[in-house]
């Protein structure tokens, strides 16, 4: 997976009602993140997760080394993060996590489109393995809509409410 996959991107449009926006997805491994954008990454992490969401814990776990990282920008701005394991790194599948949209940039589909570029990186390379999340319970169905079936009872991470929910290998 890491050999194809380091600075590779996708412009995509996404219309947010008043005007036709273009967004870049750009897949990185950690080692190919430049500074600016391992900073970018972690306040974007910081603002929404620990701030936004009154919730203080140590976002910086020392996985972001083990995934691959998609960067959701408009212009110079990172709008959009979410990062990708391959299996046996958080579950015996591979998943996604830090899945995150800036507040001004919500209801725009950037986090579902995130998610599913996330989601088809995930099958393409590891088809045969379920990709498995750990879902604010909030979002679960944003998660259903997404192709993802609920796993198992709702449980506190970070004081947060969060459910397992997985889509199947094939």
């Amino acid at each position: 997976m890491e050999e194809g996959i380091s600075n590779s991107f996708n412009i995509v449009e996404i219309v947010d009602g008043t005007s036709d926006s273009k967004i870049k997805l750009l897949w990185k491994k950690y080692i190919d993140l430049s500074n600016d954008e391992l900073y970018a990454i972690l306040h974007l992490r910081q603002k929404v997760f620990v701030l936004e969401q009154n919730c203080p814990y140590i976002d910086a776990d020392y996985s972001d080394q083990d995934a691959l990282h998609l960067l959701a920008y408009r212009g110079n701005d990172l709008i959009g993060y979410l990062r990708a394991f391959r299996p046996g790194i958080k579950y015996e599948g591979s998943s996604l996590g830090r899945i995150v949209t800036e507040m001004n940039s919500r209801g725009l589909g950037i986090g579902k489109k995130i998610t599913i570029e996330g989601v088809e990186l995930l099958r393409k390379e590891y088809p045969k393995n379920e990709i498995i999340i750990s879902a604010q319970h909030r979002l679960e169905h944003f998660y259903i809509d997404l192709g993802f079936t609920s796993r198992g009872d709702v449980y506190l991470e970070d004081n947060i409410d969060h459910i397992q929910m997985f889509i199947p290998g094939s």
